[in-house]
């Protein structure tokens, strides 16, 4: 079973389709919506976790690109302030996904956002709020 947190980004044209449905029917994909905004005639926003077998998920987000849904991983949206961050470290012992670590030379905390799986738990560790999900 593999699970993914994604955001997707719905064009005018699609925004009345039945997508969400598709990727259960035709993929047996389970789905969550964390966020959802559409604008009637303008466009949409969601922001879901898929869950299903591999090859399923694969098969949903490829449908997802050729009805025209921009896809992007919701750890494109988890941001550190860097102006808030004063390098405590606290982050990097709750990050399951070592997107955050210390640079041993610097002693800086390090954010790589292609490692990071928006769990969300360096937001609640992060006690000056430099951490944070903009979707």
């Amino acid at each position: 079973m593999a699970t993914k947190r994604i955001v997707l980004h719905f064009p005018r044209r699609l925004i009345s389709q039945p997508i969400v449905c598709t990727l259960v029917k035709r993929f047996g994909l389970d789905f969550n919506i964390l966020k959802a905004s559409v604008t009637p005639r303008e466009e949409g926003l969601m922001v879901l976790e898929l869950s299903g077998q591999k090859q399923s998920l694969d098969g949903g987000l490829a449908f997802l690109a050729e009805a025209g849904v921009r896809v992007q991983p919701l750890s494109h949206d988890v941001e550190r302030d860097a102006a808030r961050c004063t390098h405590c470290g606290a982050c990097t012992s709750v990050c399951p996904a070592g997107a955050l670590a210390v640079d041993r030379e610097t002693m800086m905390v390090i954010f790589d956002n292609e490692k990071c799986i928006a769990c969300e738990l360096c937001i609640k560790a992060c006690p000056t709020r430099a951490m944070g999900l903009h979707f």
